[in-house]
């Protein structure tokens, strides 16, 4: 197996012809509230932030639309994981974000296999990609400045590493680059104090002082999940 990684939409454009599966990982919160919902049998089908249509498509699909945080009503979904636990039955349901959503679309496009992860379901998606083998590029990423331009997050640097690190413990055979090996270096300083460093990091602190704190606890839910939610058809299921 040959591991790459690459930051965000333009780095999977990049790259996306050149693996057999690619692992997006956007831990707070696309990812984290994907694997949510893969453990209650949600489908979720990521929709590219900018497009304003994306309340037509929740309709055309017969599925629930997820509202962004300040919009979202007692009871709505939204990119919060804990609106996943907490909404009432769901079975399928658009959620659009700028980061998470549109890279998957960028990689599906380029005809990559598309896996979500985070620190939730890393170990499980370490087995997946050890089990099927061929070239994989793990994909943190990141956030935006302004004026568009990519910040990388260092949450999602964990994550990606802690993919990595995994994978590694299962086959000792894997060729992993110096990024990859870098960003499992990153993830086994922090791990054990993951939570800690999840809530002081800047994109925590935001989340926390917007009155998302909960949502950072379940990101730092380390290995609790054992779902690989994988794209097919355009809707990320759990294997």
């Amino acid at each position: 197996m040959d591991v790459r990684l690459e930051w965000g939409p333009t780095g999977a454009a990049v790259l996306a012809p050149e693996c057999d599966v690619a692992v997006v990982v956007d831990v707070l919160t696309f990812s984290t509230t994907v694997t949510v919902a893969a453990d209650r049998g949600v489908a979720v089908r990521p929709f590219r932030w900018a497009d304003a249509s994306a309340e037509d498509e929740a309709r055309r699909l017969d599925a629930t639309l997820a509202r962004s945080r300040g919009e979202a009503k007692p009871g709505d979904v939204s990119l919060s994981p804990e609106t996943f636990r907490t909404a009432g039955d769901l079975s399928r349901v658009v959620v659009p974000s700028p980061n998470g959503s549109t890279i998957c679309a960028i990689l599906a496009e380029a005809g990559a296999d598309v896996v979500v992860a985070g620190l939730r379901n890393r170990r499980a998606v370490a087995a997946h990609l050890s089990a099927r083998g061929g070239r994989v590029l793990v994909v943190p990423a990141g956030e935006r400045w302004p004026d568009g331009s990519l910040r990388p997050a260092i949450e999602d640097l964990w994550g990606a590493g802690g993919v990595v690190a995994a994978l590694l413990e299962t086959d000792s055979s894997v060729e992993a680059s110096e990024e990859a090996l870098a960003a499992a270096s990153a993830y086994r300083l922090v791990e054990p104090r993951i939570e800690a460093a999840l809530a002081a990091c800047p994109s925590g602190q935001e989340l926390t002082g917007w009155g998302y704190a909960s949502d950072v606890t379940i990101a730092a839910e380390l290995d609790a999940s054992q779902a690989v939610p994988m794209l097919q058809d355009g809707w990320l299921v759990a294997e």
